[in-house]
């Protein structure tokens, strides 16, 4: 009993963190700076819940001044916001699934050692990361081919991206190749050996280049801008540039007009650009460990 008790006296202590000036000088600027990234996202999300006017007048920092949902009503009443998100998501689905496929099936030809002219072709891969003809030319070959003012220009032009296929036949370089052996004995097609075995087992990389595509697809206004007429194509992007440079105010619609005198084209760019940025931030938590993983397994094998 004696025993126990003297054990029970013991107590934990735990071991001193020893913090160095460097330290604190540390920790004081990552606070900062993480402080000056978070800022502008609250400061947008907060004149999106305050009344124009009132924000006009200066002062609203930290949390609405006057609390209201008008901005958020009269966007989502603009039917041409509903139209280029329509547009918006098509474009990243069939963007992100054609261009992820496409560009798989050219890394793992890329990755096949015994490709006839393999260096040949990964020579020119390169040279186009370096060196382009222009906006000009690309402009009149997107013209030539007839993709200008059409919905696939968005997803043609972006099929292939020399930076993601290097990644990904990186990984597929590190599969062993023993089973790309058996698959070959039990009769198996380079496709079938490609989506039965390559692809289940590139899970996180694959994951990684589709998050980088879906961002890019979902932000991109450039191709709206330039090899469209921005109306019938209009993506969500480019629906909100035009609210912020033009300053310019969504259709009315049917909403009553007392609404309008509350509003101010900057509050209303705020919550478009809340809207804007959430499926991004819904979507991006689901896909971190895989993006993390991706990015580690790619790095350490290529």
């Amino acid at each position: 009993m004696k025993r126990a008790n003297h054990f029970n006296l013991i107590k934990y202590r735990p071991p001193k963190i020893r913090m160095s000036a460097f330290d604190v000088f540390l920790y004081i600027f990552m606070g900062a700076f993480i402080l000056i990234t978070i800022y502008p996202v609250w400061y947008a999300i907060v004149g999106s819940f305050n009344e124009g006017q009132d924000f006009l007048n200066g002062g609203v920092w930290l949390w609405p001044r006057k609390f209201t949902l008008t901005n958020y009503i009269v966007v989502f009443n603009d039917n041409r916001l509903w139209k280029a998100l329509l547009i918006t998501v098509l474009k990243t689905v069939i963007g992100t699934v054609t261009g992820l496929t496409f560009t798989s099936i050219v890394a793992y030809a890329m990755s096949r050692k015994e490709l006839k002219g393999r260096n040949f072709f990964y020579s020119a891969n390169l040279f186009t990361m370096f060196f382009g003809g222009g906006l000009v030319p690309y402009f009149l070959v997107i013209c030539a081919v007839g993709l200008y003012d059409t919905f696939l220009v968005y997803i043609i032009p972006a099929l292939y991206s020399v930076y993601n296929m290097i990644v990904i036949s990186s990984f597929f370089a590190s599969v062993s190749n023993e089973l790309h052996e058996a698959a070959k004995i039990d009769g198996a097609s380079e496709f079938r050996t490609l989506f039965s075995i390559y692809i289940p087992l590139s899970t996180p990389v694959l994951a990684t280049v589709a998050l980088w595509l879906a961002v890019g697809h979902w932000n991109g206004y450039f191709g709206t801008l330039v090899y469209t007429r921005g109306t019938d194509l209009m993506t969500l992007q480019y629906y909100l540039l035009k609210l912020i440079k033009e300053s310019s105010m969504p259709d009315q619609g049917d909403l009553p007009s007392y609404m309008y005198e509350q509003l101010s084209s900057q509050t209303v760019s705020y919550s478009a650009m809340v809207i804007a940025t959430l499926p991004v931030l819904c979507v991006y938590p689901f896909l971190q460990r895989f993006f993390t993983k991706g990015i580690a397994i790619g790095s350490l094998k290529g």
